[in-house]
């Protein structure tokens, strides 16, 4: 290589680590996702922007039944934030005066990743026609069913462009995916067995829709060794009886897959370097 070329290379490494840097550095805000006169229970969320001049592809995150969107938004949404994307991590339990959904689930809480994107896409900093759907257990089911062919997809007017669900209950769906969808569960996760989704994507649930085969694609991803929450440190060992683990590696791994599946789906080349 030559010597300006070796300078250019350093440089332009130099200019994307910087605007990494500048992206994560920016502070996540409190938006209020509704205003209270138009819900009963209006949703409220942790929005982080880009350092992008022009519209940005954008991801929902929703959080797992301990309620805990401010961690779901340092551990998820400043990540990806960084990588170019806007981020708004929903708190849908606070709103509603609960601070766990283990023993009960409000069922309106399937509505939130649609009550967030009909924010979002009224921000001018995001592109609507990229936003995707990420969550975590029971908000993994939530962004399931926000893409899944039924009443959720089809009756509202914003779409998402991709979705995709950690460690989610793969049990209850009964349609196949709308839009390009990826699951990363851990292997000996004993509280939303891997062997369930597996089932569901092949199709060899109680419903027998091979999702391979109709709708978008499903990506499954099963990690050896992993159980439960494997991207959380320090989890609460157990709860309710089931082991909970974090794994750095395993972590590591599905940041670099769900980067590479949001570059893929909603995001731009620039994204993946």
């Amino acid at each position: 290589m030559a010597k300006l070329d070796k300078i250019a290379f350093v440089t332009a490494l130099l200019i994307g680590s910087a605007a990494d840097c500048l992206a994560a550095d920016k502070p996540a805000i409190v938006v209020e996702i509704e205003s209270p006169l138009a819900s009963s229970q209006p949703l409220q969320g942790y929005l982080r922007q880009t350092t992008d001049a022009g519209p940005s592809p954008a991801v929902i995150l929703l959080h797992s039944c301990n309620g805990n969107w401010q961690r779901t938004d340092e551990r998820w949404g400043k990540r990806i934030a960084a990588w170019g994307y806007v981020t708004l991590a929903v708190d849908s339990l606070g709103p509603r005066g609960i601070d766990s959904c283990h023993n009960t689930t409000p069922h309106d809480v399937d509505r939130d990743a649609y009550r967030a994107l009909k924010f979002l896409v009224q921000l001018p900093s995001v592109d609507p026609a990229r936003v995707a759907v990420l969550g975590f257990a029971r908000g993994g089911a939530t962004a399931l069913r926000a893409v899944e062919h039924g009443p959720f997809e089809k009756t509202s007017p914003h779409k998402f462009g991709a979705a995709i669900a950690f460690y989610p209950p793969c049990s209850s769906f009964k349609g196949y995916m709308t839009v390009p969808t990826l699951i990363l569960i851990g292997e000996l996760d004993d509280w939303t067995p891997a062997e369930d989704c597996r089932n569901m994507v092949d199709g060899r649930d109680v419903w027998g829709i091979s999702r391979q085969e109709r709708g978008a694609p499903v990506k499954l991803i099963v990690y050896p060794g992993a159980y439960h929450a494997f991207d959380a440190p320090n989890p609460k060992i157990p709860i309710e009886g089931h082991h909970l683990e974090f794994n750095q590696s395993v972590m590591d791994q599905a940041s670099e897959a769900l980067r590479e599946f949001l570059g893929a789906t909603i995001g731009t080349k620039e994204l993946l370097q």
